[in-house]
């Protein structure tokens, strides 16, 4: 782990335990930290909290305003920090489940949600259940206990619909319809791959990871690999092209 983000997850763990005590149970590097895939300038720090019962409100909110980048700056592209009870961390839920989510950086959009009903549903639903799976197999302890004891993978067939859902997502976002260089069509067609791996291998792997792993007998490994590539300076696929991929990729999880 670079020195910076090791030395802010210290930081913001210790901001953590100020305020919530002794009902913080638990502090996890999750996402690309966790998987080992970290790429400076690019990837978010992300982080789950893990407390022992529902937080009161003023918790909540003195927890959003210790932690965003305005008083602790985050020397990534963001921090995306998900708090969650330990009775829903291990329930395997494919719902939300959280007590307070916060994206804070210098160049990520605020936001700052204490109810999962508050979160639009257009932003999506399924990415809180993905990442306590990811967090189950590769969650980094900071604090408590080790991550796979106390996230629960929801079951085979919430996940493949999870997954799946995902994809939708991505395929939903607004993309050129012509052929030139789409950026972000990268991270669609990698995001894919990651999807693909976990459904067929049973394993999260870092973007550029999956990628690699589905290029190596898929007939788009061209398109994968210019995509691995994007994330490194080079020219990003078209939006048509990522759109076609992600569609096979969503068939072939869906048929599974």
């Amino acid at each position: 782990m670079r020195d910076d983000i090791r030395d802010y997850l210290a930081e913001l763990v210790r901001r953590s335990r100020d305020v919530l005590g002794d009902d913080l149970v638990g502090a996890y590097a999750a996402g690309s930290v966790g998987l080992g895939a970290y790429q400076p300038g690019r990837s978010d720090v992300d982080v789950a909290l893990l407390v022992a019962g529902p937080l009161p409100e003023a918790d909540k909110r003195l927890l959003v305003d210790r932690l965003r980048h305005e008083s602790l700056p985050c020397p990534a592209r963001g921090l995306e920090l998900v708090v969650y009870r330990r009775d829903v961390a291990a329930s395997g839920t494919p719902e939300p489940g959280f007590e307070v989510e916060l994206n804070t950086g210098a160049t990520m959009p605020f936001r700052a949600t204490c109810d999962p009903a508050d979160r639009p549903a257009a932003d999506g639903r399924f990415w809180y259940a993905l990442d306590r799976s990811i967090l189950r197999q590769s969650g980094r302890t900071l604090l408590g206990p080790p991550a796979a004891d106390v996230f629960a993978d929801p079951s085979s067939e919430a996940l493949r619909a999870l997954l799946a859902d995902a994809l939708r997502w991505w395929l939903a976002l607004p993309t050129p319809s012509g052929g030139e260089p789409a950026p972000g069509a990268e991270d669609a067609v990698l995001g894919a791959c990651r999807a693909l791996v976990r459904s067929r291998d049973g394993v999260w792997l870092g973007k550029v990871d999956a990628g690699l792993r589905v290029a190596a007998d898929d007939p788009d490994a061209a398109l994968i690999r210019a995509s691995i590539e994007a994330r490194r300076g080079g020219t990003p696929p078209s939006g048509p092209a990522a759109r076609a991929f992600q569609r096979r990729a969503l068939d072939r999880i869906t048929a599974d």
